[in-house]
């Protein structure tokens, strides 16, 4: 029995997430439908970059970063995929976002890739783990989508093959951003977070409960799982954005 599944099996019973078998629908294809990000956005994204991936005062650089959300719809995806576009936009080195949300994969979609071969090939094939990523636009940012081979979700998070296949992403690319399902709903983040540096929590404002939120903290600390940092999605302002920021 692998440790992964031990611990996948472990994380269920401790924390009563739900753990359902089967693989989801894949989404459709399409045009890539999130918007460009306004300057607001892009500071954002800038500063936390800077602050979790480039700062000098940094002991030990993250090498893979977990970004996982508190609750379903905060936006992991979503931020996961700006985050890794603005760090590839900073830095000469190339990075890789690796699609682990094996529950509802969205990123092939938010890139407007193909999702035939992905993290689900790498741990069930053989062969060098750069086959199974796919270069964005010629840029230095690479993506593993989910992929389309039939295993549950279990089978993958369960392989030691899954810890290998990401090690041989760090070897390959500079940075590793790796999005995962919610931690409020699936036990996954708890077994990805083990191959990982550390996680960046994702809440989404005016929707996600403080309770659940500070429980899934406490979670993650009680698995001893470093926490990087934390970002507040969709926030609004009671007041005009360009008033506030002057407040």
């Amino acid at each position: 029995m692998s440790k992964n599944f031990e611990l996948l099996i472990r994380m269920v019973k401790e924390l009563g997430v739900f753990q359902p078998l089967g693989a989801p629908p894949s989404p459709a294809l399409g045009k890539r439908p999130e918007p460009e990000v306004d300057a607001r956005t892009r500071e954002e994204l800038t500063k936390l970059v800077q602050r979790v991936f480039l700062s000098p005062r940094l002991a030990e650089v993250p090498r893979a970063v977990l970004f996982s959300a508190v609750d379903q719809g905060d936006g992991s995806s979503r931020i996961c995929a700006r985050v890794g576009e603005a760090l590839a936009g900073q830095t000469p080195g190339s990075v890789c976002i690796v699609d682990a949300n094996l529950r509802s994969p969205t990123l092939h979609e938010q890139f407007a890739l193909e999702n035939g071969i992905g993290l689900k090939e790498a741990v069930m094939q053989f062969g060098p783990v750069r086959r199974f990523a796919q270069r964005y636009c010629g840029t230095n940012l690479w993506l593993v989508t989910c992929g389309s081979q039939s295993p549950d979700p279990h089978t993958i998070l369960a392989s030691d093959r899954l810890g290998s296949r990401i090690r041989e992403l760090c070897a390959e690319f500079d940075h590793v951003l790796i999005d995962s399902p919610p931690l409020s709903l699936y036990a996954d983040a708890f077994v990805l977070g083990q191959l990982t540096d550390g996680i960046i929590l994702v809440v989404e404002a005016n929707s996600t409960r403080r309770e659940v939120a500070q429980k899934a903290k406490e979670n993650l600390e009680a698995a001893s799982l470093r926490i990087l940092g934390s970002v507040l999605n969709n926030r609004t302002f009671p007041i005009p954005e360009t008033i506030y920021w002057k407040l």
